[in-house]
């Protein structure tokens, strides 16, 4: 038995981070597809999570973040009061090597012999574009463009969403949701940054930000001369008089040596997974700083994709995921009520439900 095997059985089974119902391995030599559709959970509705195309280290590392990001999921659809339950996909490679149409459709046929049981979207690495091809073969892809009877760009409302989860903190912490005059570091600002730069400048809010591709600083810059940005996240979180910070990237953002030296009073972002491991929500409670959880706050894409499988309503999906401000709100008053950091308290209201969901 593999390592990795041994890796996937201890998560699943023995784990305090498993309890998947179903972890499918998907090969296809012809087109070089290595794939893992991970389903957390049904109990809520079929598993709806996107599709992350990226060129990881190994397959285990692949499988432990397809787990990963499955579990949020569950949580993710839960808070949002989606009839869904929570699953995600990763493809393993570089998408700007290896991604073919014949790949996608390799994979859209693997989405489509789970009859349903798994609904796909947009990820890190993939695209309308890319739902557009992988539909073909399902009719469980979303996310698709307009064109193809899609909703189109996702990363629209889940910008919306993470600024109405901004609004909520600035309301708890300050007594106002007006983000006029706050400083708010912006840590990624691709697919959804850009757009979140948007609604803060909209508002008044002073923005910085950084990006490891540096086309994307540029595209904001020349756009907005009143951004600044700095060299990396290290500079990022240290800047003097920052309030908010907002890790819009990939996971794990806030680990034992981010957080020491962070100087905003709220972290609110898109990434997923920014606790890096359990025990660290607690670290950021202490220091006096303000999480809302990631899963809360960038539902707006899932909203969106959810409603496409009824027909996609641009104005319903908005007004659903202006909801997020109120959760956000709701998940603060919860955790100081029962004297526990957001994140737990985010985790029991959306495990209730579950649980509630289960018992039917």
């Amino acid at each position: 038995m593999t390592d990795v095997t041994d890796g996937v059985l201890h998560t699943l089974f023995r784990s305090d981070q498993g309890g998947h119902e179903q972890v499918v391995l998907c090969q296809d030599r012809a087109s070089g597809l290595k794939a893992v559709i991970a389903l957390h959970s049904t109990a809520l509705g079929p598993a709806l999570g996107g599709t992350r195309f990226y060129p990881y280290a190994s397959e285990e590392e692949a499988v432990a973040d397809a787990l990963n990001l499955s579990r949020g999921m569950s949580y993710k659809n839960a808070l949002a009061g989606l009839d869904h339950g929570g699953g995600k996909a990763v493809i393993i490679g570089d998408p700007e090597q290896i991604k073919t149409e014949q790949l996608l459709l390799a994979y859209g046929r693997f989405v489509d012999s789970l009859g349903g049981r798994y609904v796909t979207a947009c990820d890190v690495g993939t695209y309308v574009a890319d739902m557009d091809v992988v539909a073909r073969e399902t009719r469980w892809a979303t996310g698709r463009s307009p064109e193809n009877g899609g909703a189109g760009d996702s990363s629209v409302l889940t910008a919306y969403g993470v600024f109405q989860g901004m609004r909520a903190s600035a309301q708890h912490l300050w007594g106002s949701p007006a983000l006029s005059g706050r400083k708010v570091g912006i840590a990624g600002v691709g697919k959804v940054g850009h757009h979140l730069v948007e609604h803060l400048l909209d508002d008044g809010a002073e923005v910085v930000i950084t990006d490891v591709r540096e086309e994307s600083v540029r595209r904001i810059l020349d756009k907005h001369p009143r951004v600044t940005a700095v060299a990396d996240t290290a500079a990022l979180i240290r800047t003097e008089g920052l309030d908010i910070y907002a890790p819009c990237a990939l996971g794990g953002a806030l680990n034992d040596a981010t957080v020491p030296v962070l100087t905003a009073a709220v972290v609110c972002g898109a990434a997923n997974n920014q606790l890096a491991h359990p025990g660290v929500e607690k670290d950021i409670a202490d220091r006096g700083i303000l999480y809302a959880p990631d899963y809360v706050v960038n539902a707006g894409g899932v909203i969106q994709v959810a409603d496409e499988l009824h027909g996609f309503d641009f104005d319903r999906c908005k007004a659903k995921a202006s909801r997020i401000f109120d959760t956000t709100l709701a998940i603060f008053a919860r955790a100081k009520e029962d004297g526990i950091p957001p994140a737990a308290a985010a985790d029991r209201i959306a495990e209730q439900r579950m649980a509630d969901a289960r018992k039917r």
